[in-house]
């Protein structure tokens, strides 16, 4: 089962020291030139994706939103792209249910999948999942493994459990390394790894949850000024070669979006993990 789910968020809302407010009126719009690349390229290799929005993306550029839909199953990325880590329960709400809201009245579609920006739902985050049921959502792809330990999620579909309520698991994927664990599914990872390696380790798994961001397949996106070298490498590293190695990938694989991939799986008999603060 292969999996490919795409991260609406403008090329600056990677970095996390830049606020959301006014300065980002200062910087270059590029979601429209990335967005539109991406979905020539997975309508001329007839691949589904799930698309996750930001709802400051939905709510400036609601055509984008809307051209998505017409083929695409969309889910919430939160509303302005903070860290979960950096809210409390209430404050996580509103950005959830800000962005569900908005994306739903402009789609008139269901939003029921959801992904914390930053994968950032941790052991001290575990009231995300009470704020996701109570909204109705279903489907969660927010967990990095080694967030609670590479021995605590498996790469596998499963079900979340956590005071008394159940909600689908989509985990990234990685590869054991002595203690820990390597992602190479999406992101920094993808663009970092060499497509033949990469390739290698998709074979060897059953289950391949690819995620990418529309700026990492931009080689064209402008330099954040001021960035520590380890800042820049994790930014800009492999942006030349990146649309090249993400149209092999969708060449090579079939892929399909997080809503097919629920009714394939039998969710009697996955494994359940049980979470407890």
């Amino acid at each position: 089962m292969n999996i490919l789910t795409i991260d609406v968020e403008e090329w600056f809302q990677f970095f996390e020291d830049l606020d959301s407010g006014e300065r980002y009126k200062n910087y270059e719009v590029r979601i429209y030139e990335n967005v539109y690349r991406i979905l020539g390229l997975l309508e001329e290799n007839n691949i589904k994706a799930t698309f996750f929005v930001v709802g400051w993306i939905a709510k400036r550029y609601p055509d984008i939103v809307k051209r998505i839909a017409k083929d695409y199953e969309i889910g919430s990325h939160s509303m302005t792209h903070k860290l979960v880590r950096s809210l409390n329960k209430d404050e996580f709400y509103n950005e959830v249910y800000s962005s569900v809201s908005l994306i739903e009245d402009l789609t008139s579609k269901k939003v029921s999948a959801f992904r914390a920006p930053g994968f950032s739902i941790g052991k001290n985050e575990l009231w995300a999942f009470e704020v996701l049921s109570d909204l109705g959502i279903g489907i969660d792809s927010s967990f990095l493994p080694y967030n609670f330990g590479v021995n605590t999620l498996r790469t596998s579909p499963c079900i979340i459990e956590y005071n008394g309520i159940k909600i689908k698991e989509f985990p990234i994927n990685y590869k054991k390394f002595l203690s820990n664990g390597i992602i190479y599914s999406g992101g920094g990872y993808f663009r970092f790894f060499p497509y033949r390696l990469l390739k290698s380790w998709v074979k060897d798994s059953d289950y391949f949850l690819a995620y990418i961001h529309p700026r990492d397949l931009d080689s064209k996106q402008p330099l954040i000024k001021g960035l520590s070298p380890i800042q820049f490498f994790r930014s800009y590293y492999g942006l030349k070669s990146s649309e090249a190695k993400f149209q092999n990938l969708i060449k090579d694989y079939d892929f399909i979006g997080l809503g097919c991939a629920d009714k394939q799986i039998d969710w009697d008999k996955v494994e359940i993990i049980r979470l407890n603060s």
